[in-house]
């Protein structure tokens, strides 16, 4: 049995829209509901939860390639070129 919800969608006017946004958004976040927002009858907006959760993405960088190794040498020197520490020059000292 799936532990999601079964999404919900329906059909919302944009003043009610604007009246209950916080509730509109708990609605789409927590039950995955889409809705389509309208004025006088006519669609103007989407709302939807979005296409791909974190989780997906997550997995998309763990199953990224490697870096070609020059282009990451060459990246590595730019970044311990740049955080390394500064001092000023003493103005006063001969």
């Amino acid at each position: 049995m799936s532990s999601k919800r079964p999404r919900r969608s329906g059909r919302i006017a944009a003043t009610e829209a604007a009246k209950n946004f916080g509730r509109l958004v708990n609605r789409v976040s927590e039950e995955r509901a889409t809705y389509v927002v309208e004025r006088s009858g006519v669609p103007v907006a989407h709302i939807s939860p979005p296409a791909a959760p974190l989780g997906d993405f997550r997995a998309l960088l763990h199953e990224r390639r490697s870096p070609n190794p020059k282009y990451a040498a060459a990246v590595d020197a730019v970044i311990s070129r740049h955080n390394t520490l500064r001092r000023r020059r003493n103005p006063w000292a001969r």
